[in-house]
């Protein structure tokens, strides 16, 4: 979906998300409820310090960073226990002071340390393609109003125009209902 509006000059430009401020983190919170209850999916809550029980509010479900992990672990696991087992068991079986040809005291070291290196990429690597980072820019830094006071003292609700339920006669009149102020539409470049 693509909404076109008229900027300053007189320029067609495309809008990505209607933005609004509210004038405190109850205010934002008990909007994000009901921005949820509305059936939005496309769109975030902005504010200058973590809101507690902002999640739940949201509607936001358990991170898949958490599995993208455990995989990572298993895979670094699963590579050393190969790479230690197949030279030493079945390419050059060798008994080295009596122990036996798999021999995991032995192999436990390389085995820790493979596995929490292979967690560690996952986790940073998944956390990015979760987050789509890296981005040089968001959209969101074209509204002057969240630039001025995202990191000090705003709190903000911004709902994409690619959302479903997005319209533009009733969206902004949701967020009016809902105590919000400085309602504006931000274009996307």
């Amino acid at each position: 979906m693509s909404i076109l509006a008229k900027n300053s000059e007189g320029q067609s430009v495309e809008i990505y998300a209607i933005g609004a401020e509210f004038p405190s983190a109850a205010a934002v919170f008990e909007a994000a409820q009901k921005v949820r209850d509305q059936g939005f999916k496309w769109w975030d809550v902005y504010s200058s310090y973590p809101i507690h029980g902002m999640d739940a509010a949201m509607g936001l479900g358990k991170s898949w960073v958490s599995a993208i992990s455990l995989a990572g672990a298993a895979t670094g696991l699963t590579t050393a226990v190969l790479l230690q087992t197949i030279p030493s068991v079945f390419i050059y079986p060798m008994i080295v002071q009596g122990k036996p040809y798999f021999s995991l005291p032995a192999f436990f070291p390389i085995m820790f340390e493979l596995t929490v290196l292979f967690t560690a990429f996952a986790t940073v690597f998944g956390m990015f393609t979760v987050n789509l980072l890296p981005r040089l820019h968001h959209p969101i830094f074209n509204w002057e109003r969240f630039c001025q006071k995202a990191t000090d003292d705003g709190f903000f609700i911004v709902i994409e125009v690619a959302d479903p339920r997005y319209s533009e006669t009733d969206t902004p009149k949701l967020l009016e209902s809902l105590g919000a102020s400085n309602i504006t539409l931000i274009p996307r470049d």
